[in-house]
């Protein structure tokens, strides 16, 4: 009878820490599932707001042209418009250039660096900080744009 006893405890034992291993196994399968959800959903923030970012350069591209005509054409420009800062506007415009060239590197660094199958999501996030800095500077530089090129956008 003790024999007995001591069998039915041990199976129940048995089950006892099957049925835990496999709760553990379980739990961390779920905990991995999530993991790499929460790993894709910042890559596709990533993804997201670079393709959010990327239509600016050919903006940029169109500015920097139209500052280089400006800077090359100063003078005439001033002919047409007496009370145009010649010194101030080649500082600002030549200031505003090198922010546009900035920014386009920094977005062509992002995208050579990142590495889209990383599934680590310390990394994703911090890809996602990187890309939302670079978003931000896009919208300085466009804003900055605005107001500096309005006097000559015809």
């Amino acid at each position: 009878q003790k024999n007995n006893k001591n069998n039915i405890i041990s199976k129940i034992m048995k089950n006892l820490i099957f049925l835990g291993a496999a709760l553990s196994l379980a739990i961390v399968s779920c905990q991995n599932k999530q993991t790499q959800n929460n790993d894709q959903k910042l890559s596709e923030q990533a993804i997201a707001l670079h393709d959010e970012i990327m239509p600016e350069i050919s903006h940029f591209d169109k500015s920097t042209i139209l500052i280089d005509s400006v800077l090359t054409n100063l003078a005439v420009i001033k002919e047409n418009k007496a009370d145009l800062d010649t010194t101030n506007t080649r500082h600002d415009l030549t200031n505003l250039k090198d922010s546009i060239e900035n920014a386009t590197d920094n977005m062509m660094t992002w995208m050579k660096d990142y590495d889209t199958k990383n599934e680590d999501e310390a990394y994703q996030q911090k890809e996602v900080d990187k890309i939302n800095a670079l978003k931000g500077q896009f919208d300085r530089v466009s804003e900055q744009i605005k107001t500096l090129l309005a006097p000559f956008n015809q």
